[in-house]
């Protein structure tokens, strides 16, 4: 959808190009008239020529050719463009029409060969009055007739102008959306923070925790320590690290691992859990809290208080890929569309904010498991 501002600025720019023509030939001519000039049917062609040049290299040239780094393509285009330009030299057919009446136009070898008036003869004098006009006595001005055979030099600086003022537009249009994507994304992120701070660090969460490490510590468990600082750990993250776009995978990695300990206090036996971390975690960064949301719904939706249930959870690197897979039991008693929440929501949206092109979710629901797929190229 095009912009009225957009608009706006399309409009005043063409009426300032097209004016430039009409105050240089009617200065010229000495005619403050320009009705003879927008009644002409070079300067239609003039201003059809420049509009298809301008418009079809800014929205079909710059994005399908050297966006698309097809620069020998681009090249052959302006190559022809460059070619229309030498032929239909239209800013020398707009001057010429101006100049000569009709029927001269149509008479190359007349222009070929403008003729001068010689000098009076001897003791005569032409008073200024009878003197013809400048350009009847010397011949058209620069820009010359149709059937000349120089360079159109004006229309070739037009036709460069033309090219630069198209990429420029095209700059500043992708430099816009590259920042409101950048301004999508940052509040994404934020989405996905609240999110997650509703979700987990909430009271609730906090209680059943406290609760948990203060059984723990009234049986002098020596977990209880252990299980302190687990939970500091992940208050600490979500409060201070996700204030940056993207962190060490090993701290998103160490929230799962701290997250799955303390879930592991409340679910007790029934509840099995496996965490696999293979390879180098240390050289790969990736946006925070992106990899917990997955983990916090299958502890969500995935267990039970009396059947059993598995969730696993892998985390695997290989050169600048990372590798996420979590993979829970379905339970016929819960809603699918819980499975929807607001949380995952948000990833989606951050996945293509963050790492358009760069990644591949594959969500599977068969009816006994829940299956996620993430595989992003790292930054």
């Amino acid at each position: 959808m095009v912009k009225a501002s957009d608009l706006i600025i399309h409009i005043t720019g063409w009426l300032i190009f097209l004016s430039l023509p009409l105050l240089f030939i009617s200065g010229m001519a000495e005619n403050s008239s320009i009705l003879p000039i927008l009644s002409s049917l070079y300067y239609w062609l003039f201003l059809s020529f420049y509009l298809f040049v301008f418009y079809t290299h800014t929205y079909w040239v710059i994005p399908r050719l050297y966006l698309k780094k097809k620069f020998l393509a681009y090249a052959g285009v302006l190559l022809v463009f460059l070619g229309a330009v030498f032929v239909l030299r239209p800013f020398d057919h707009l001057v010429g029409q101006q100049f000569h009446p009709a029927g001269q136009i149509d008479r190359p070898g007349q222009m070929d060969r403008p003729e001068r008036m010689g000098p009076p003869p001897d003791g005569q004098f032409s008073p200024p009055g009878d003197r013809p006009p400048p350009f009847e006595r010397d011949g058209p001005p620069r820009g010359g007739p149709r059937g000349t055979n120089r360079v159109d030099m004006v229309s070739i600086f037009l036709f460069i102008m033309i090219l630069a003022l198209s990429m420029a537009v095209q700059i500043t249009h992708r430099w816009r959306v590259t920042e409101q994507r950048a301004a999508r994304a940052e509040a994404d992120k934020a989405n996905a923070e609240l999110s997650f701070l509703k979700a987990q660090i909430n009271p609730h969460f906090l209680f059943n925790t406290l609760n948990n490490i203060y059984s723990l510590a009234i049986t002098h468990s020596e977990h209880t320590a252990d299980s302190v600082m687990k939970l500091s750990n992940i208050m600490r993250y979500v409060s201070d690290d996700v204030l940056q776009d993207f962190v060490p995978l090993r701290h998103e990695a160490d929230c799962i691992r701290d997250y799955i300990d303390l879930q592991r206090l409340r679910l007790g036996s029934k509840t099995q859990v496996s965490f696999a971390v293979p390879g180098q975690l240390d050289e790969l960064q990736i946006a925070p809290l992106l990899l917990i949301t997955f983990v916090e719904n299958a502890f969500k939706y995935g267990t039970s208080n009396h059947e059993k249930s598995l969730i696993s959870i892998d985390l695997q690197t290989s050169e600048r890929t990372i590798r996420f897979s979590c993979r829970n039991k379905v339970f016929g008693t819960r809603r699918p569309v819980e499975r929807t929440g607001i949380g995952i929501v948000n990833t989606k949206q951050r996945l293509e904010h963050l790492y358009p092109g760069k990644y591949m979710l594959d969500i599977t629901n068969d009816g006994e498991f829940f299956n996620v797929q993430l595989v992003l190229q790292a930054q």
